[in-house]
């Protein structure tokens, strides 16, 4: 980032935080579900930063935040809407916890679409002015053609059960913003794959394979994908809850600088001081294996390309990554590597 970029960004945040935190009919407040999650617990942590009043909320008790328990469409948020001016609303479910259950797609629309659109009705009543809502670039698709990255004007082609959840959210969401007699402003924020300090799930998985110096036959893949680093997008949530431009809005997140799986595992094995294990083994190769195993899914992900553009985010908010995908990598490594020293190398 050049200096003269960073001050004008810094003076811009400043302006917008005083018109936020100094309201003539006194201090505001930013309520956040899921606050006791990965990215919850780093929005927290970027509002107070800011000096911007904040209520969490928890599925489960923790010090310092409002418990509520398990969220479902029967849920009563008005204690917790209280003198709120805002919302982050970041609590979902991906997944669908009792293979059971006979419609999964059934069950997370009413785990995800129609408790976010109960909390959006509460707070339409309750007064609050802007609805944060952190969906998830699967809402425009699986993996993007070369050069060809998503947009936050693209036609919506959510391809599985979680990722039509969140685009019927996001719709619920402005048409509830449309209606008569409403003042909420809904904010949508798609974000790619999140890592940082703490990552767990598939990015965990991915650092666990290089740390344990496991061979890993990606060499030839030449794909490019997005990724945001947990403070980049902690960042942007804060700041599309307090800026006057992010009203109506749906924006793309990332760290700006897509590399391929290949560079990823490379960059991995330098931030936590590994040797880096590719063999260049040829992709339909690695599909036919995978396939046989009955993984076709992750060697998609693996292999294919999911490119984001923030132009749009950059140009209505003057947002800007605020640390690089090198910086967010190395802040992830010495993360896991503190949780997993016997795995640490004597050399590191």
């Amino acid at each position: 980032m050049r200096v003269g970029n960073a001050l004008e960004k810094a003076d811009a945040g400043s302006a917008v935080l005083a018109g936020w935190a100094s309201p003539r009919d006194g201090k505001r407040m930013i309520l956040v579900t899921g606050a006791g999650g990965f990215v919850g617990a780093a929005v927290v942590s970027e509002l107070a930063r800011r000096g911007i009043s904040y209520r969490a909320v928890t599925r489960t008790p923790r010090e310092g935040s409002l418990c509520i328990g398990d969220i479902d469409p029967r849920t009563d948020w008005t204690a917790a809407l209280d003198g709120v001016d805002a919302i982050i609303h970041l609590a979902s479910r991906a997944h669908v916890m009792d293979e059971a259950i006979a419609s999964p797609g059934a069950q997370l629309r009413s785990l995800n679409v129609d408790s976010t659109l109960n909390l959006a009705s509460q707070a339409i009543k309750a007064g609050v002015k802007r609805f944060v809502f952190i969906s998830s670039i699967k809402v425009n698709g699986e993996a993007t053609k070369p050069g060809r990255p998503f947009t936050a004007e693209d036609t919506p082609r959510p391809q599985n059960p979680y990722a039509q959840s969140k685009h019927d959210s996001e719709k619920g969401l402005f048409a509830l913003a449309r209606a008569p007699g409403s003042e909420l402003e809904v904010t949508v924020i798609r974000p790619p794959l999140v890592y940082g300090p703490g990552v767990k799930a598939n990015f965990a998985t991915m650092m666990d394979w290089v740390n344990r110096g496991i061979p890993l036959p990606l060499g030839s893949v030449n794909n490019k994908r997005s990724f945001v680093f947990v403070d980049n997008l902690a960042d942007l949530i804060a700041l599309s809850a307090i800026h006057p431009n992010a009203a109506g809005q749906v924006f793309l997140v990332s760290d700006d600088e897509d590399i391929s799986t290949t560079e990823l595992f490379k960059k991995l094995a330098q931030a936590l001081g590994r040797p880096s294990w590719m063999m260049p083994l040829p992709i339909p190769f690695l599909n036919f294996g995978a396939a046989m195993i009955g993984q076709r899914a992750i060697t998609s992900r693996l292999t294919e390309s999911l490119q984001v553009d923030v132009t749009k985010t950059r140009e209505i908010l003057g947002w800007q990554p605020r640390d690089s995908l090198s910086e967010g990598l190395r802040q992830t490594a010495r993360s896991f590597q503190a949780l997993h020293l016997d795995q640490v190398p004597r050399s590191a």
